[in-house]
């Protein structure tokens, strides 16, 4: 069960929002997993249920009860099992339910019983509490922000797995301890120091004769829990030396904690505006970060809509920006209704925000239909069954003045090419997506690009966003006399 849930966003998943993959298609979705798999030969691979969806708010109890009773059943049914590969995310909130993959996993390992090598597959945006991480006998994590070893991550939890059962090696100690630094992953990315530094040390410690594994979890700012910080755990055979791997991967984290930045140039929305329109670079691309769908921002907000057309270079016309994409089936009913050419006068966004703030209010858009389109399939290179890549419903784009905005029946991100559907982004002067640091295909395409800091349910500035349940003293939020935090491993 694989989803990131903002406790600051009004949005809450449903079934729906999921993507449940079982039987032969979870077969195909790994390659690993297929019959020429090269691990296919070593084991007979049995499908359970997997379930994923895009970032959002957080999941619905009876939904997410739903969801774990379908995955324990299936693994009674199958057992025993001698391991079990555990493809999660590692930020899931459930409304009413406090460390919701704690509870699952205690679930899962009831099901499995004591003797099933359980390895899981987390993104290092993943909270690791110790309730959840002693149910499991194997971890590991994205080393990469963005996610470009996403399948390689899953590839390595699944390999580790059957190296151990073939070889017999059974259950290696596990050296576990959090970090008491919470950062947004925007401040993580491993394109920059010192998360690149911190997270290429991972491979030679893995390196070492009688490692298993090392990772390192920044983990997710956008929940209130206590086990929102980071975390490392090394697995390893030799039980020392898994110690003294964590204690001095976590020391370095520490150390650099005041050493993380933003990704890119920062500034408010006006700020950012003005900026790129003043810039001879195009297209220039700006972050609507507050409000990032695969962050986990309901993707519903207008309010950069509303700071674009406040500008007169782009209300004139003068200068062009596509704006894509804010999640108002409504407004995109109507659209469809009056066809591409036709006036329509819309009150846009604010489906799932509205009333939780002055941000969140809709804006009255009166426009031009320029396009409509079905739902866009993945692009190359797109994660396999992942539905943050799918078309996100159908979609209308709406022109005013010289901006352009992309609606949409479901919530989605734009991170590809094939996300634009019909729209080509490189004919607009400024291209302003839902998202945080800008992932591949749009790194690429983008002339210049600045992260705004708008507000949203995935606010980059924590300290406005009013956590009160994470465990005091922590980094950001405490700063002075806060100078040796105690980072002991400890084995689980």
């Amino acid at each position: 069960m694989a989803i990131e849930s903002s406790q600051f966003c009004p949005h809450r998943s449903g079934y729906d929002d999921f993507r449940i993959t079982r039987e032969r298609a979870l077969l195909d979705r790994y390659t690993w997993t297929r019959p020429d798999g090269e691990l296919s030969g070593l084991v007979e691979w049995v499908p359970l249920v997997h379930a994923v969806a895009v970032p959002g708010g957080p999941v619905e109890r009876a939904v997410y009860d739903r969801i774990k009773e379908e995955l324990t059943g299936r693994i009674e049914e199958s057992g025993p099992l001698d391991g079990l590969v555990y493809d999660i995310h590692g930020a899931m909130s459930v409304v009413g339910l406090d460390d919701a993959e704690a509870h699952l996993t205690a679930a899962v390992r009831a099901a499995t019983g004591p003797g099933t090598l359980i390895s899981a597959a987390m993104d290092l945006h993943g909270n690791v509490s110790r309730r959840f991480a002693e149910h499991l006998d194997l971890l590991t994590a994205h080393r990469m922000a963005p996610h470009e070893d996403a399948w390689e991550t899953r590839e390595r939890a699944a390999r580790k797995l059957v190296e151990r059962l073939v070889h017999g090696r059974g259950r290696p100690h596990r050296a576990w301890v959090q970090i008491p630094v919470l950062l947004p992953g925007e401040k993580t990315s491993t394109r920059l120091e010192p998360a690149r530094s911190l997270y290429g040390r991972l491979a030679s410690v893995e390196a070492l004769d009688g490692v298993v594994d090392a990772a390192v979890w920044v983990g997710y700012a956008w929940a209130d829990e206590a086990r929102c910080r980071a975390a490392v755990v090394v697995t390893a055979d030799d039980p020392e030396l898994a110690l003294a791997q964590a204690g001095s991967l976590a020391r370095a984290y520490w150390d650099a904690r005041r050493d993380f930045v933003f990704a890119g140039p920062t500034g408010d929305a006006d700020t950012c505006i003005a900026r790129a329109v003043a810039s001879p670079a195009r297209p220039f691309l700006i972050s609507d970060s507050g409000d990032n769908p695969t962050a986990g921002g309901a993707g519903d907000l207008a309010y950069m809509l509303g700071r674009l057309l406040a500008h007169e270079e782009l209300a004139s016309g003068r200068v062009t920006a596509l704006h894509p994409g804010i999640t108002d089936p409504e407004a995109v009913a109507v659209c469809r209704a009056a066809g591409v050419g036709a006036e329509v006068t819309l009150d846009v966004g604010g489906r799932f925000s509205a009333g939780t703030g002055p941000h969140t209010a809709p804006y009255v858009l009166t426009g031009t239909v320029t396009a409509v389109d079905e739902p866009a399939g993945p692009g190359p290179g797109a994660p396999r069954g992942n539905p943050a890549y799918d078309g996100g419903g159908r979609s209308a784009a709406v022109t005013c003045g010289g901006v352009t905005v992309v609606l949409t029946e479901r919530r989605k991100p734009f991170h590809t090419r094939a996300d634009f559907g019909s729209l080509d982004p490189l004919a607009y002067d400024l291209v302003v997506v839902k998202i945080g640091y800008l992932e591949p295909e749009l790194y690429e395409m983008a002339a210049d690009w600045l992260l705004a800091l708008t507000p949203g349910g995935v606010d980059q500035d924590l300290l406005r966003l009013g956590h009160h349940r994470v465990l005091r003293p922590l980094y950001p939020f405490d700063d002075q006399g806060f100078e040796d935090p105690g980072l002991t491993p400890v084995l689980l």
